[in-house]
């Protein structure tokens, strides 16, 4: 009876075990798949598109749904878009705003959704954003204005700024400005145009540069071109004037297309801000946030209207002495793209 009674004990416990694995099985297939909205300005500049890239491949590796919108620099198709984002029932939005102020309205409606919202690359202005997720952008203008200021540290100098739009623009500059006003204010440098570039269109920055060269009969010393996209349609411009390569021109983003000017001789420098790394930890920070789990803040920015936990990277400068070391050696790109062979 004993040995019968044992029997029976033994094969209570294997069907209460089935039972359970049987369960959590079901469990996990019944489980809601993770939604993640996403909401990019454009997909016209190369680190927006390896942005767009790295973000999917991390949610595919954490088993989350990515639902990316791009509203090609339209806040109203950006509103438009986030709404129906919401519609669809993300568990949270990553918002990468074209319109830094009217973005607020986008925020505002998540929230009215109990939806958090993570300000991605650009800062959402005067809005409660939960986290803002970028690289330190007034130290990517002070690094280009200390490259710019200690090669040319008296001439004439063509300051642009990105599109007015960006929150990220306007800190770019505010960084570089800190570095050369003081120049410029004692006489040292002047600077002869300094316009804002919409919407960073390559073919605006080419045409104004091409009006200073003009107005001041092709003396000029040193552009500080805010990104690496309008770095291209400025060094158009120079090269029609035989001046492509002989006077600094600033850049940001580490694009192709800059490393390969920078190899070239025609820009200077240009920014790493490890775009792909940066994206990767949003997307695995909005996971962690919509499962209600800790984020390790390691600073806060003011936004207007309140101090927005941040997680900040550090940028550094690229130019023909380190491109190997941070550019290729990194893996960011390959060494056969930037010296074509």
């Amino acid at each position: 009876m004993k040995t019968r009674g044992k029997i029976l004990l033994a094969s209570s416990f294997v069907l209460l075990l089935a039972l359970a694995v049987t369960a959590d099985a079901d469990a996990a297939k019944t489980e809601k798949k993770l939604k993640i909205g996403a909401s990019l300005p454009t997909q016209r500049e190369e680190h927006w598109v390896r942005d767009a890239q790295k973000m999917k491949e991390t949610a595919k590796k954490q088993n989350a749904e990515l639902l990316l919108q791009v509203c090609d620099n339209d806040a109203s198709r950006q509103m438009s878009q986030c709404e129906n984002l919401l519609v669809e029932g993300i568990d949270i939005l990553i918002l990468a705003p074209h319109d830094a102020t009217s973005a607020s309205s986008i925020v505002e409606k998540a929230h009215q959704a109990g939806i958090k919202v993570i300000s991605y690359d650009r800062l959402v202005l005067d809005a409660d954003v939960d986290l803002y997720v970028s690289v330190d952008n007034l130290e990517v203008g002070r690094l280009q204005g200390k490259y710019l200021t200690e090669r040319v540290p008296k001439g004439n100098y063509i300051v642009f700024g990105g599109a007015p739009t960006d929150n990220c623009a306007k800190l770019f500059k505010q960084g570089a400005m800190e570095i050369i006003q003081p120049l410029a204010k004692r006489g040292d440098i002047k600077i002869v145009m300094d316009q804002w570039i919409t919407d960073w269109q390559p073919t605006m920055a080419m045409n104004l540069t091409e009006n200073a060269l003009t107005n001041n009969d092709n003396k000029i010393d040193a552009v500080l071109a805010p990104n690496d996209n309008t770095a291209g349609g400025i060094i158009q411009a120079l090269s029609r004037v035989g001046l492509a390569g002989k006077i600094p021109v600033t850049g940001q983003d580490s694009e192709l297309s800059a490393a390969r000017r920078i190899v070239e001789g025609t820009q200077s420098m240009t920014i790493f801000k490890n775009s792909e790394k940066i994206a990767e930890e949003t997307v695995l920070t909005a996971i962690k946030m919509a499962k209600g789990k800790k984020i390790d803040i390691t600073t806060k920015v003011n936004n207007k209207k309140m101090d927005v936990p941040a997680i900040l990277f550090t940028p550094a400068v690229v130019d023909k002495n380190n491109i190997d070391a941070v550019l290729i050696d990194s893996g960011f790109l390959k060494r056969s793209d930037v010296y074509q062979h």
